[in-house]
């Protein structure tokens, strides 16, 4: 079960799969090496897998690599047995990561995080129980937190989220990750507005 539950946390908590290197150019890993099975790669996967291997990995987890809020979503099944302390562990340390989660020279990856627990009454749930919205500041601060199996080389990944993910992994049956960008808003422009003889700018946007 700890096997295949860190399977289903890795591909869960970790869209962009493959396997990716160093900070050149590199090729993907051999099957069964680091990387999810290519049945179950999807297109914006291999993009992804793509783009990590032509810029390099320095480029692909720099914080200034494609600047702009990024949304991570993650929805997880528990394992039946869990119990609640477990439970409260395992939200407590994937809520840590936002003060833990630090890049070597000390600046923090995760912008904001939250969580809470399944309380739809629709039936679509899936069986999902418990959910944690992600912030990040760019695609590079998500593509360094994400790490494996794209980014294998753990000078260019999260230590700590790699940490949480081998404790989590035996209390997860199955896990579902949505990433979005936000659009970026436009900057606003002071507007002249005539207040009698004088001129006082409005804010316009």
């Amino acid at each position: 079960m700890k096997t295949r539950g860190a399977a289903l946390l890795a591909a869960g908590c970790l869209m962009l799969a493959g396997a990716a290197r160093a900070d050149v150019p590199a090729t993907p890993a051999p099957a069964g090496v680091d990387s999810a099975p290519e049945a179950r790669i999807s297109d914006a996967t291999r993009a992804e897998r793509l783009m990590a291997s032509q810029i390099g990995l320095r480029n692909f987890t720099a914080a200034g690599f494609h600047p702009g809020r990024v949304r991570h979503i993650v929805l997880l099944r528990f394992l039946p047995t869990i119990t609640d302390a477990q439970r409260a562990e395992v939200v407590r340390r994937f809520m840590a990561l936002g003060q833990v989660s630090r890049r070597e020279d000390g600046s923090p990856v995760i912008s904001a995080i939250e969580t809470g627990a399944q309380i739809s009454g629709e039936g679509a749930d899936e069986g999902l129980q418990q959910a944690f919205v992600v912030t990040f500041r760019s695609e590079g601060d998500r593509n360094y937190y994400v790490g494996r199996p794209v980014v294998t080389d753990p000078a260019y990944f999260d230590p700590a989220h790699e940490a949480f993910k081998k404790f989590a992994a035996p209390y997860i049956v199955s896990a579902v990750v949505f990433d979005y960008a936000l659009p970026t808003p436009h900057p606003q422009h002071a507007v002249p507005v005539r207040t009698g003889g004088a001129q006082v700018p409005r804010q316009q946007g």
